[in-house]
């Protein structure tokens, strides 16, 4: 346990980590913007050479697939522990501080103080937590590759997650401990649920990927109104512009989602009424709802 501690919570490269762009790899705008270009360029060119060819087959791509999966999600798993030691030890170290501010850890989560700087534990796993987005993305081009699928909302959507991920290192947003934590236990259950479909493994549940996103959406919501509490309680939260865009993009994908989930429950349940899940469910005949809530995968 003391060793896990060590590379996961004190490691110097940890401790003396600060967000800047003379010392972290991808953290200009330029960098971010030239990636997203490049992101959307590949993904549409590769979904028209296919349509152009006419390939109706899947691209056969072996194991790459589950590797990947195996991948985001020991990566997930990863950072979500290293965020949880790392918050705790910072909870630890400030406790000074909370006596004199009258702020419980639970405030601290949600608001960061006016004038905190991105720097130290919490904030390289929040990096860490940035650059898994540009493996996330590797998931797009599979898609198109098996199913010639590409949607406007995928491309949207991984964007602008990689764009919130920046946004809450370059202004130090409230909320993003928890938001992180959040979003990466979900994606060590979603993609160790998706390597145990690509490995052949029986499939128990196809709504259990579903299910993992309503419940992320659905405390991703309920936090952000525990913010804007405190932001007027407690005379401000740092970071709170990004933190109303990431608000207003969260409103909106669970509105979507939620109407997608709705109609793809009724109409299962209206074709067999005897039947909520199959082995078989995950199927290309669900890309509709695939691409709907694969907004936040």
């Amino acid at each position: 346990m003391e060793t896990l501690k060590f590379w996961l919570q004190d490691h110097p490269t940890i401790v003396s980590f600060r967000w800047s762009p003379a010392l972290s790899w991808g953290s200009t705008w330029f960098f971010l913007i030239s990636a997203i270009s490049f992101y959307v360029t590949a993904a549409v060119t590769l979904h028209l050479i296919l349509r152009f060819l006419g390939r109706r087959r899947p691209v056969p791509l072996g194991p790459i697939p589950a590797i990947h999966n195996l991948a985001m999600s020991v990566t997930s798993l990863t950072i979500f522990t290293g965020m949880l030691l790392s918050a705790k030890a910072e909870l630890r170290d400030t406790r000074w501080l909370w006596r004199r501010t009258r702020t419980t850890p639970f405030e601290w989560f949600l608001c960061f103080p006016l004038g905190i700087r991105p720097s130290g534990r919490v904030f390289f796993w929040s990096y860490a937590f940035y650059l898994s987005r540009f493996l996330h993305m590797l998931r797009t081009f599979f898609i198109v590759l098996r199913h010639r699928k590409l949607s406007f909302f995928r491309l949207f959507n991984h964007s602008i997650l990689l764009v919130m991920s920046f946004l809450w290192l370059e202004f130090t947003q409230s909320f993003q401990v928890l938001a992180i934590l959040f979003s990466t236990a979900v994606n060590t259950a979603v993609y160790g649920y998706r390597l145990w479909v690509e490995i052949g493994l029986p499939v128990r549940n196809f709504w259990f990927t579903v299910d993992c996103q309503m419940v992320l959406l659905c405390c991703n919501l309920v936090c952000h109104f525990g913010v804007l509490l405190l932001h007027y309680l407690r005379g401000g939260c740092n970071g709170i512009g990004a933190w109303l865009f990431n608000s207003l993009l969260n409103v909106a994908i669970l509105m979507l989602f939620l109407r997608s989930y709705v109609n793809e429950f009724w109409r299962r349940n209206l074709n067999n009424p005897t039947s909520y899940s199959s082995s078989k469910d995950y199927s290309p005949k669900h890309a509709k709802l695939n691409g709907s809530y694969a907004k936040l995968n």
